[in-house]
């Protein structure tokens, strides 16, 4: 079968999913229709927005449906009536076997992470927030257990020790378009073969990735200079880490931090406590050493490297962050 008679259902939705869907239509593949969440209340307004991926969709004139629930009969008639030979998944929603079971080639699914470590809704995050100095894509085919299924393709690249969940998720998001592609040819051609993830040689304990929540970004100071320094990192630009300021006589203002540098070394300072010049640094003592904010956001107010914000922002000698 030609690339071009291959009926593929693409399911994504946000930015992450739009560069695989791109790479499938520029390509020639035949995309019969395109499945993404319902449009949101976002913004000041609560105006409905649309997803990414609809909007790359209806750009591209591709047919598109946005159910509310993947049982609905309504929408697995609809579904059935594309026939496609195959699904792909990107950065969408956990399907149901009805859903997943239906095409004859199978679905199969793209992870930001090299399966089986960090299963889980949020691998960029958790692989730069500890520390990992490598991480890749993977294609698999869908089973019951999310992220479990039978390993098809991976690909690695390295994370420096400059880069930001954003960085990292920008060159998975390119290389995963690639990759996507790459594993449709290998269906195609009869040369796709897949691994169960348990023949998969795992060097160390498997690492989860579970959703990120506001709790889950507060910065702990009583961490190494290291481990502020990764999970600042490993959450920025989005969602962002943050922390609690407070000064004597003043209520407490939160500060999401974007940027740091590490200052290993003894202070013998408490654990939070600010040191700043008021005008050019702000550092904060941690375990063993100090970490130095670079860039950072007042509540309601835009982002601003250190310098900026201490124009406009008095410090007082007490200061702490907790």
């Amino acid at each position: 079968m030609k690339k071009e008679d291959l009926r593929i259902v693409y399911m994504g939705t946000p930015d992450f999913a739009v560069e695989a869907l791109r790479c499938l239509v520029e390509g020639g593949y035949n995309v019969v229709g395109v499945i993404t969440m319902p449009d949101k209340p976002a913004g000041r307004g609560h105006k409905l927005q649309q997803s990414p991926v609809k909007q790359y969709a209806l750009a591209h004139g591709l047919p598109l449906l946005q159910p509310e629930k993947l049982k609905d009969e309504t929408f697995l008639a609809q579904l059935r009536a594309w026939q496609a030979d195959l699904q792909i998944v990107v950065a969408f929603r956990m399907l149901p076997e009805v859903v997943w079971a239906m095409p004859r080639l199978g679905t199969f699914n793209l992870h930001a992470s090299l399966l089986p470590q960090y299963r889980g809704a949020a691998p960029i995050n958790w692989a730069v927030i500890n520390g990992d100095t490598e991480t890749g894509v993977t294609t698999f085919f869908l089973k019951h257990e999310i992220d479990t299924g039978e390993v098809i393709r991976q690909e690695r690249v390295a994370i420096a020790d400059t880069d930001d969940a954003g960085t990292v998720h920008d060159r998975l998001m390119l290389l995963g378009g690639r990759v996507v592609t790459e594993t449709v040819d290998a269906i195609l051609d009869g040369t796709a073969t897949s691994i169960p993830q348990e023949q998969m040689a795992a060097s160390e304990p498997l690492r989860p990735a579970p959703k990120i929540f506001k709790d889950t970004c507060r910065i702990d100071w009583s961490r190494s200079v290291k481990e502020v320094y990764d999970f600042v990192r490993g959450l920025s630009p989005y969602p962002a880490a943050w922390t609690e300021l407070h000064q004597p006589g003043q209520e407490p203002v939160v500060l999401k931090v974007f940027e740091t540098e590490k200052l290993p070394g003894a202070h013998g300072l408490p654990v939070g406590m600010v040191v700043t010049d008021g005008k050019t640094y702000l550092r904060v003592a941690a375990a063993d050493g100090l970490v130095g904010i670079r860039s950072l956001q007042l509540p309601g107010k835009k982002r601003l490297h250190v310098d900026e914000l201490l124009r406009g922002f008095r410090l007082t000698e007490l200061a702490r962050v907790e």
